[in-house]
C-alpha cells in the first residue's frame, strides 16, 4: 500500500468513526480541496453525506453549471443553493479587505449553513481546509474564510455543527496528487486554485453586482488567452482606482484591470510567468474592449512580498 493510499484510508475511516450513524454536509465549490473532500465523503458514509454547491453569486461565468454536472457524471448528487441576495448584501458597502472576508465567513457558516443544518438534521461539516490556509491565517496574512477553529472559533457552540478536516496536513500538490487516487478526472485535479470568497478576493473595493461583471468577463478572457500556458494560477483583478482614458475621441474616467500569472508548487512562494509579449498585447485589447475598462496591467511581483490573491 503506498502512503496516498494509506492517507485514503485513514481519513475515510475518520470521517466514518467522527459521523458514525449521522448525517453530514459539505459545500462543494468545484475547487481541487473541496472536490477531494466531497469523493472521500462519499467514499465513506455514502448518501448520508449531503453535498451542496452555494450560489453566492461571486463565481466565475459558467461556474455552477459545470460543478454540478461534473459531479453528476461521477454519480455524486450536487443540490444548488441559491443564496447570491444574501452574499451580496453582506459585502454591500464594505471595502476593507479583512471586513469583506468576515462577511463571506459569517453569510456562509452561519446563515446559509445554519440554515441547511435546520433543514437536513446533519450535525458535521466536511471541509477542504489544507495547511497552506491554516499557516497563512494564524500568521496574520490573510484570513483564509475556512479558517475557524485554528482562530478559536467553536464552530459547534456558534453554528451547531462539527467541521471535519480531513485534508489539513496536506498542501496543494498534495491534495491533487490524493484527488488522482481517488478517480477525480484531471479536470478537476488540475484545476487552478480558485479562493474560497471567490471573486471578491478579485476586486479591490466594494463588490457590487456591476463589479462582479466585469472582473467576471475580465476573468473568462484570461482564463482562455492562457489556457495553453502550464502554471500554477492566473486571474484578473480589478482595482479600486480610476485612471483617465480616451474612448471614441472623449475623455473616460475609467476601470482599471490588473492580469497575475504565477507559477507555484504548494502557494507559499510564487513566481511571475514571463507570458509572450503578443499574447499580453492581445488580452489587453481584450480586456480594454470591456465596457468602462481603459487600462490593463501586469503584475510582475512574486510571492513575497506579494500574496497571490489581492484581497
Amino acid at each position: 500500500m503506498s502512503d496516498w493510499e494509506g492517507f485514503i484510508e485513514q481519513q475515510t475511516a475518520f470521517i466514518r468513526d467522527a459521523v458514525g450513524e449521522g448525517l453530514a454536509i459539505n459545500a462543494l465549490s468545484g475547487g481541487v480541496d473541496s472536490s477531494v473532500v466531497t469523493v472521500l465523503g462519499h467514499r465513506a458514509i455514502g448518501d448520508r453525506l449531503k453535498t451542496v454547491f452555494i450560489d453566492n453569486a461571486l463565481m466565475r461565468e459558467g461556474e455552477p453549471e459545470f460543478v454540478v454536472e461534473a459531479f453528476a457524471a461521477l454519480g455524486i448528487p450536487v443540490e444548488r443553493i441559491d443564496a447570491r441576495s444574501e452574499f451580496l448584501g453582506a459585502l454591500a458597502g464594505l471595502t476593507d479587505p479583512e471586513e469583506k472576508r468576515q462577511a463571506v465567513t459569517s453569510t456562509f457558516y452561519r446563515d446559509v449553513f445554519g440554515r441547511l443544518v435546520r433543514q437536513t438534521g446533519a450535525r458535521f461539516l466536511l471541509h477542504g481546509t489544507i495547511l497552506t490556509d491554516i499557516e497563512e491565517t494564524v500568521a496574520g496574512i490573510k484570513r483564509q474564510h475556512n479558517i475557524l477553529a485554528q482562530l478559536g472559533i467553536d464552530p459547534e457552540q456558534q453554528y451547531g455543527y462539527r467541521v471535519l478536516e480531513p485534508l489539513d496536513t496536506l498542501r496543494k500538490d498534495g491534495v491533487r496528487e490524493v484527488g488522482r487516487r481517488l478517480g477525480l478526472p484531471r479536470q478537476i485535479t488540475d484545476r487552478m486554485p480558485f479562493p474560497g470568497p471567490a471573486l471578491a478576493t478579485r476586486i479591490v473595493g466594494e463588490v457590487t453586482p456591476e463589479r462582479l461583471a466585469t472582473v467576471r468577463a475580465a476573468t473568462a478572457i484570461v482564463e482562455e488567452e492562457l489556457a495553453e500556458i502550464e502554471t500554477f494560477q492566473y486571474l484578473a483583478v480589478l482595482l479600486q482606482d480610476k485612471a483617465t482614458g480616451i474612448r471614441d475621441g472623449r475623455r473616460e474616467y475609467g476601470e482599471i484591470i490588473v492580469v497575475r500569472c504565477v507559477d507555484s508548487v504548494d502557494a507559499r512562494e510564487a513566481t511571475a510567468v514571463e507570458v509572450p509579449w503578443p499574447k499580453l498585447h492581445r488580452i489587453c485589447q481584450r480586456i480594454t474592449s470591456l465596457d468602462g475598462v481603459n487600462r490593463c496591467l501586469y503584475d510582475l511581483t512574486p510571492k513575497p512580498p506579494a500574496t497571490i490573491e489581492y484581497v
